[in-house]
C-alpha cells in the first residue's frame, strides 16, 4: 500500500483518480480549494463517495498560499492536476490563470524539493502546443491562449526544480478529456445539456475542428501507469490521448442519436485560442507505460448522456 497526495481532487478528472487509487489499496489524500469557478455543490459531490472512504483524506487548501509539505512526506508521488481550466475565461483573467498554474505549481514543486518527494506527477494539457497538437512530444510548443501560456511555463517551471535540484518529474499532456463529471463549461457538456433540454447549442467555427477525445477512465488509467512505471516515465512528456480523431459536427450526430433528439445549432464565429485539429501521437506512451485507450468514442458519449441525464 502506498500513500499519493492528487490534487484537484474534487475535479472532474482527479475525483476519479482518487477513486481509482483507493480501489487499488492505497492511501489518498486528496487537496483542493474550491476557487469559485463553477458551483461549489459539483465538487462536492465528486466527492461524496471518496469522504466515505476509510484511506482517503480530503485537505481543502489553495496552493498559492498554503503549504502541503507536512502531508507530502511519505507520499509516494504528487499527481498535480489542480489547475486554473477553461481556455477562454484566461483572457479576461490572466492573474488568476497565472496564480493557479505557475505560482500554485511552483510551491508545490519547492514542497517536493524540500521532502525529497519520489515521483512528481505534473499534468498538462496538449494546449501547450498551438492551434494543431498531432505530432510528437518532440515538437514545438508554441500555444496561443493565456491557458496554454501558464500551462506551458508550469512545465518550465518542473523541468527548472529537475535540472537544479533534481525533482523526479513526470509530465502527461492530456487530450481533450470527456465522460462523466465533466465541467459543465465544457462543450460536451453543454451540448448534451442542450440536446436533452430542447435548448440551442452555440457552436464556435464550422465544426469541423477535430479532437482527439479521451475518456476519463482511459485518461485515468495512463496516469496510474505513470506512477506504476515510474523508472520509464522519470524525465520524459507523455501524449495522453484517445484512439479516435473525431470532429464536432461527427460527435454532434452520434449525441443526436443517443439522445433521440435533434441538435438546434446557434453558429458563432470562431474563438480565439481554441484549437483547429488535435490528434494524439501516443506512440511514446504506448511503448513505455503499456498505455492502450480501449474506449470507443460512441461508448464514451454514452456513459457521459447517462451521467447528465442523471442531474436532470
Amino acid at each position: 500500500m502506498s500513500t499519493y497526495l492528487v490534487t484537484g481532487a474534487a475535479g472532474f478528472i482527479g475525483s476519479q483518480l482518487c477513486e481509482r487509487l483507493l480501489g487499488e489499496g492505497h492511501r489518498v489524500v486528496g487537496v483542493d480549494c474550491f476557487i469559485p469557478y463553477y458551483d461549489r455543490s459539483i465538487k462536492e459531490n465528486n466527492l461524496q463517495d471518496l469522504r466515505n472512504h476509510p484511506q482517503f483524506r480530503f485537505l481543502e487548501r489553495d496552493l498559492r498560499t498554503e503549504d502541503v509539505a507536512d502531508v507530502m512526506t511519505g507520499c509516494e508521488a504528487v499527481f498535480h492536476l489542480a489547475a486554473m481550466p477553461g481556455l477562454m475565461k484566461s483572457w479576461d483573467d490572466l492573474p488568476l490563470y497565472s496564480s493557479c498554474n505557475i505560482l500554485a505549481t511552483q510551491r508545490l514543486l519547492e514542497a517536493a524539493r524540500k521532502t525529497s518527494l519520489p515521483h512528481f506527477i505534473h499534468i498538462s494539457t496538449s494546449s501547450v502546443y498551438g492551434r494543431e497538437a498531432t505530432q510528437p512530444e518532440t515538437s514545438p510548443t508554441q500555444p496561443f491562449s493565456p491557458y496554454g501560456i501558464t500551462k506551458l511555463a508550469a512545465e518550465n517551471l518542473c523541468r527548472a526544480y529537475e535540472a537544479n535540484f533534481g525533482t523526479p518529474v513526470t509530465i502527461l499532456r492530456y487530450f481533450s478529456v470527456y465522460g462523466p463529471r465533466q465541467r459543465p463549461d465544457m462543450a460536451y457538456h453543454i451540448l448534451i445539456r442542450a440536446l436533452l433540454e430542447g435548448r440551442s447549442f452555440p457552436m464556435f467555427g464550422d465544426g469541423e475542428q477535430t479532437r482527439s477525445n479521451t475518456f476519463v477512465a482511459d485518461c485515468v488509467e495512463a496516469t496510474c501507469l505513470a506512477a506504476r512505471h515510474r523508472d520509464r516515465a522519470l524525465g520524459q512528456a507523455f501524449n495522453i490521448g484517445g484512439g479516435e480523431i473525431v470532429s464536432l459536427n461527427t460527435v454532434i450526430g452520434m449525441l443526436e442519436t443517443l439522445t433521440g433528439k435533434k441538435a438546434v445549432i446557434e453558429r458563432k464565429p470562431g474563438r480565439p485560442g481554441d484549437q483547429k485539429h488535435t490528434a494524439a501521437d501516443i506512440t511514446k506512451a504506448k511503448e513505455l507505460l503499456g498505455y492502450a485507450p480501449v474506449t470507443p468514442v460512441r461508448e464514451g458519449l454514452a456513459a457521459q448522456v447517462a451521467w447528465v441525464k442523471s442531474l436532470l
